[in-house]
């Protein structure tokens, strides 16, 4: 009943409005054969006092629908109410509206870093997870980070951008709303192809790096028997290596799409301050950091000897090779501890070691651990830490003997 009468009093407000409104203006010349007709003032005047009476109106319905019962639900599924955090002021580095590309994210780590990212920052523009084999739901795949971001919980999947079907997907149950999987994107990349790299880098804000290559701590070129490849190897020993080659083209294309942004902007600018901050730096003071390099402390794995080099020399190649080279680029290398899972909890204090150590040291310093979920939370969160940004820094939680 109180539909019907709040229907009827809309009907009739809008239709006395719109009358009013839109009611003809008659010529000097028709005023003097129709004495009733208005002068535009009046007409103005008229209109501005039906609708202060209309909204009187509905306010005198609002006020009948409180003491009837239950306010009127909002039928339209697809309207999502505005939040307040729209109108709050970003202070400090911010991910809101940030594209975060995560690279290895099939990995154990990188799966952990997707899965934190998306359920602490629901702010993000969206998650790009990088991974190689993306038409695989297996560990080199993305079943990992299926399982990992919760995908299988419930009633949910998520399919990849680069599958047989070349379009990403993703279903999930109403208590899945809060993983954010809606944020997700699955992608693949061949690293080690600077082409693919500028295509999934294209829009990016930041990237998190967690990509290593453990098979047998060989070259990809070699491992993966592909002849093209080899003969580069057996040329640069660096060459296949995904810790020297793949970042080189992954911080290559992150530097041309973030000069080609800055280009844009410059073109567009018109207040000569917004000209000036534009042609400073590749990222603003509000941007979050633009590459974390997830890394291994040197006493973390030990130095063992590969094929093409020792293991550490190619994760301090790397690191060298982000500060010199990649100067234009906001970074954090984060050089973490052994990783245990099984005898180090998590959610311990992170810890944060700036200074470079000497020799004497060494022993307790292989003593460091971390467990992953924790080194997937200080990944996520160096982003939008000042006092990490360019810096080095050793990462643990926990000493064990």
């Amino acid at each position: 009943m109180k539909f019907f009468f709040a229907g009827v009093i809309s009907c009739f407000i809008g239709c006395t409005a719109f009358n009013i409104i839109h009611s003809p203006i008659r010529s000097p010349s028709s005023c003097r054969t129709r004495l009733y007709s208005m002068s535009e003032d009046d007409a103005a005047k008229e209109a501005e006092k039906m609708k202060k009476k209309a909204d009187e109106l509905r306010e005198q319905i609002r006020v009948m629908e409180e003491q009837i019962g239950p306010a009127r639900s909002n039928n339209n599924d697809l309207y999502i109410p505005k939040s307040d955090e729209e109108d709050e002021v970003v202070e400090g580095r911010s991910l809101k509206k940030k594209r975060i590309l995560v690279v290895g994210a099939n990995g154990r780590l990188g799966s952990m870093v997707t899965r934190y990212l998306l359920r602490s920052h629901p702010e993000v523009e969206e998650v790009l997870a990088a991974v190689h084999y993306v038409g695989e739901a297996t560990s080199r795949g993305y079943g990992r980070l299926s399982y990992e971001v919760g995908a299988e919980d419930g009633v949910g999947n998520i399919g990849a951008a680069w599958s047989e079907e070349r379009e990403a997907t993703f279903t999930f149950s109403d208590e899945m709303k809060a993983y954010n999987l809606d944020k997700l994107r699955v992608v693949e990349v061949e690293l080690l192809d600077p082409e693919q790299c500028r295509t999934v880098l294209d829009g990016v804000d930041s990237v998190i790096w967690c990509a290593t290559d453990f098979e047998g701590n060989r070259p990809r070129a070699i491992a993966a028997l592909n002849v093209a490849f080899l003969f580069r190897a057996v040329a640069s020993p660096t060459k296949g290596r995904v810790e020297i080659e793949g970042l080189q083209n992954v911080l290559g294309a992150l530097k041309q799409n973030k000069q080609d942004r800055q280009r844009v902007n410059r073109m567009t600018a018109t207040d000569p301050v917004d000209i000036s901050q534009s042609s400073s730096s590749l990222d603003g003071e509000n941007d979050p950091v633009s590459f974390v390099l997830v890394s291994a402390a040197p006493e973390a794995l030990g130095n063992f000897e590969t094929p093409f080099g020792e293991f550490n020399g190619l994760k301090r190649q790397g690191e060298s090779m982000l500060r010199e080279d990649f100067p234009s680029l906001t970074h954090t290398v984060l050089q973490f501890g052994k990783f245990d899972d099984n005898f180090v909890e998590e959610s311990l204090d992170i810890n944060f070691d700036f200074e470079v150590h000497s020799e004497d040291e060494k022993v307790e310093l292989m003593k460091r651990r971390i467990n992953r979920r924790d080194a997937a939370r200080a990944a996520v969160d160096a982003l939008t830490n000042d006092e990490l940004v360019d810096k080095t820094i050793q990462v643990w939680t926990a000493s064990r003997g």
